[in-house]
């Protein structure tokens, strides 16, 4: 599809609602608010795969490599009919004569932590006639951008969580954490590159992920080699059809031949097609001698029920299910008490749940698990769409708003700050410039040209050319640092 087309309907006639003699706009994107208690800054990520995606790879396929005539036929096709009248082309045949993209986007370093209210990047139009672009690009920017933003965002708060209590309850194995939140979102997210998108916001943060083009977008966007370095990885599981097809009657030959199908490594079993207490208590127990043999973990994968419950225990008449996966699994297979006094289940063994996790029962099963006296590392939680489809661009309150235009050559700063808004819509004013304030990244705005060439943002994209290109190790790296 012509990339011109994937844009708002509205934004069709804005070339005409200018003032005359417009020549430039400015405008920055930002998160504006936050909707998730306790995040107040925003992980900065995916503008490199916009570029490389869109203002590169389709703006030339689809629209520059094209025959003029026929682009341009096209985008007057759908636009007469679409508003009704004869729509004046000459803007779109101009820039396809040009050749290339006439803006300029600035950014800080994808991986970087923003507060909240502080712009991520800057577009600007590069040539005076084409002042038209850079808003036109905004709906594209908006649609592409925010859910990688959000999902990395939110990750980064789920590994926070996840570090803290590996810290509190299992200090040596911290490092287990990068596998510790695992990606089962594919299946729920709103198609292709939404999985891809908020799947590699995820990967920032965790090792894991069941997400396998994540892989391949990360070689393709962010210059890494899946052969040199660890991008995402997984291990052997099961799925119901697969316990279903053994049947009920002879669950337990199911896991006996699992295990001799995978004599090494992790393998994941799910253990609640029908009764997960009875795997627990009466399967697993026959099967001890094998699974201590075997070279490897075996993971018992729950599936269903409140996950705090079942992971950590609750009060129930049924001293079993009162008791939790963990510990059922410790009072079987027993582990060590670490140096901190924490218990951790023997290495043979081990347990994973990724049914409706979220932020609060991530948090509630490690503290459950604390109390406890179980070290938060001995499950691991699979995050799914649960967590990262259940967002909108209102999560973090994204917006691209213009802030500076030059009309007959003179600038305005402009601004929206509606009377009827709580202030969570009130844009900056004139030219931005990031910089440092204690460690903070903060901004001022309405500055001076000199003083917002000096900023934080460097400029990433220009007149149709990458400038700076990222990588996955170094935005890991700043997100971590």
């Amino acid at each position: 599809m012509n990339p011109l087309l994937l844009t708002d309907g509205y934004k069709l006639g804005h070339k005409e609602q200018y003032p005359d003699q417009t020549t430039l706009v400015y405008s920055n994107w930002t998160p504006r608010k936050s909707r998730i208690e306790g995040v107040d800054s925003v992980v900065f990520f995916g503008l490199q795969y916009l570029i490389k995606e869109y203002l590169i790879k389709q703006f030339n396929e689809e629209f520059f490599n094209q025959p003029k005539k026929e682009v341009v036929t096209e985008y007057k096709k759908y636009v007469d009919h679409y508003l009704g009248v004869d729509y004046n082309t000459s803007h779109i045949e101009d820039l396809h004569d040009l050749g290339y993209l006439p803006i300029e986007i600035k950014a800080i370093p994808e991986g970087t932590e923003v507060p909240i209210r502080v712009p991520m990047f800057t577009l600007v139009n590069t040539k005076p006639e084409f002042f038209w672009l850079t808003n036109y690009l905004e709906t594209l920017l908006s649609n592409i951008i925010w859910q990688p933003c959000t999902s990395a965002t939110i990750a980064k708060q789920y590994r926070k969580i996840l570090t803290k209590y590996a810290s509190e309850t299992d200090i040596d194995n911290v490092g287990f954490v990068t596998w510790q939140g695992h990606d089962f979102s594919m299946r729920g997210m709103s198609g292709t590159e939404s999985s891809i998108l908020s799947g590699m916001g995820h990967a920032l943060s965790f090792s894991g992920s069941d997400t396998l083009p994540v892989a391949k977008a990360f070689e393709n966007f962010y210059n890494t080699d899946v052969t040199k370095e660890l991008v995402i990885g997984s291990v052997n599981a099961t799925e119901h059809s697969v316990m279903c097809a053994g049947s009920k009657d002879d669950e337990i030959g199911t896991f006996k031949r699992l295990l001799h199908t995978y004599p090494t490594g992790i393998l994941s079993v799910v253990s609640d097609t029908w009764d997960l207490w009875k795997v627990l208590t009466e399967y697993l127990p026959k099967l001890k001698e094998e699974i201590l043999s075997r070279d490897g973990k075996l993971v018992i994968r729950p599936d269903s029920g409140d996950p705090v419950d079942i992971i950590c225990g609750c009060k129930h008449d049924n001293p079993i299910v009162a008791k939790g996966v963990i510990e059922l699994l410790w009072e079987e297979f027993g582990g060590t008490i670490n140096k901190q006094g924490y218990k951790f289940l023997n290495p043979k063994i081990g347990a994973i749940y990724g049914d409706s996790i979220t932020i609060d029962r991530a948090t509630q099963i490690c503290e459950r698990l604390k109390e406890k006296g179980f070290a938060s590392t001995n499950v691991v939680l699979g995050i799914g769409s649960f967590t990262y489809q259940y967002n909108t661009r209102d999560t973090f309150g994204f917006a691209m708003k213009a802030t500076y235009v030059e009309v007959d050559g003179v600038g305005r700063e402009i601004f929206k700050d509606p009377i009827t808004d709580d202030g969570t819509k009130k844009s900056a004013k004139g030219l931005i410039q990031l910089y440092q304030d204690n460690g903070q990244i903060t901004f001022k705005d309405q500055v001076t040209q000199k003083e917002e060439k000096e900023g934080l943002l460097k400029t990433i994209f220009i007149d149709g050319k990458l400038i700076i290109e990222d990588n996955l190790s170094e935005i890991r790296k700043r997100l971590e640092a």
